[in-house]
């Protein structure tokens, strides 16, 4: 993603392995507000977070640093040899990398689908980092249908020839989980996806990374991960559900809101998994979330 604003860079640093790695960093250079640290879904990238991240940048009363993450083999960071890396545990090194390397020791932490998992895995260990926690379309319970779609889609290697194409692929999968988006967001939704160069769109992931989900049995019950969920007992916490979703059902997310005073819920109408963060309402109500948790 390119741009024109100096503010916004990026930054390539090595991981242990040393695998060259990629975070987007929004400085508005002057903000003394704890930093917003955003995790994308599991073959998504620090693109997805664009809209947002500006908004809470650059455009807030209340603006912060955002540094939103490429996990390895997604985005601009390079492709592992090795596709078994691409697990949380590596992962999860990378990401605690990228913030000592940027001297970040407590951030709000926003993650999407595959990132809110990175939370749930870092609650109790690294409970220190969060000063709250914003969960996109994610809880303790996954449902089947979501991971048999997810499972279903991942790998391929589609490449539209323009956005237009880019746009009717997204439409054919997604269409039916997303009839809130308006034309302005689909575009939003195929640059996340296929780049910001229509000559050369393509997906912006390792089609290995299917691999991740081989171990993974539809048939068999998906362990809960309430406990997890509950090491974030008492951090401000906002819980956000597509009203669409297929991974995140309306009794999760409910139970996840019963669980403990203080988890805010927002539902965003029209959309699925997971929530594109793009949309007024939504940037609205976690930038009031954040400067309320401050």
């Amino acid at each position: 993603m390119e741009t024109a604003n100096p503010r916004e860079k990026s930054v390539l640093y090595t991981a242990l392995d040393g695998l060259r790695l990629h975070l987007r960093d929004y400085d508005p250079g002057s903000a003394r507000r704890p930093p917003a640290v955003c995790l994308p879904g599991l073959t998504r990238n620090a693109d997805d977070f664009a809209s947002l991240a500006r908004a809470l940048a650059f455009d807030s009363a209340t603006p912060r640093r955002v540094v939103a993450f490429d996990y390895r083999g997604r985005g601009l960071s390079a492709y592992d040899p090795d596709w078994r890396n691409y697990n949380l545990a590596v992962e999860r090194g990378d990401i605690l990398g990228g913030l000592a390397l940027l001297g970040i020791e407590k951030a709000h932490v926003i993650g999407t689908s595959r990132g809110g998992l990175q939370i749930l895995s870092m609650a109790a260990e690294h409970r220190t980092l969060f000063q709250s926690v914003v969960l996109n379309d994610i809880g303790p319970v996954l449902e089947i249908a979501g991971l048999a779609r997810i499972k279903s889609y991942i790998g391929s290697t589609a490449r539209p020839r323009d956005y237009a194409e880019a746009i009717a692929l997204l439409k054919a999968g997604a269409a039916r989980n997303f009839p809130g988006l308006s034309p302005a967001e689909w575009r939003i939704f195929a640059a996340a996806v296929f780049g910001a160069d229509e000559a050369n769109l393509a997906p912006r992931y390792d089609p290995e990374l299917a691999h991740a989900l081989d171990s993974l049995d539809l048939n068999e019950p998906i362990p809960d991960l309430w406990a997890q969920y509950d090491a974030l007992n008492g951090l401000p916490l906002l819980t956000i559900r597509g009203e669409m979703s297929d991974l995140l059902s309306p009794q999760t997310f409910a139970a996840m809101g019963a669980r403990w005073p203080g988890c805010e819920l927002l539902e965003v109408p029209g959309q699925g998994h997971a929530p594109l963060l793009a949309d007024s309402r939504s940037i609205a109500t976690i930038e009031a979330f954040l400067a309320k948790a401050d």
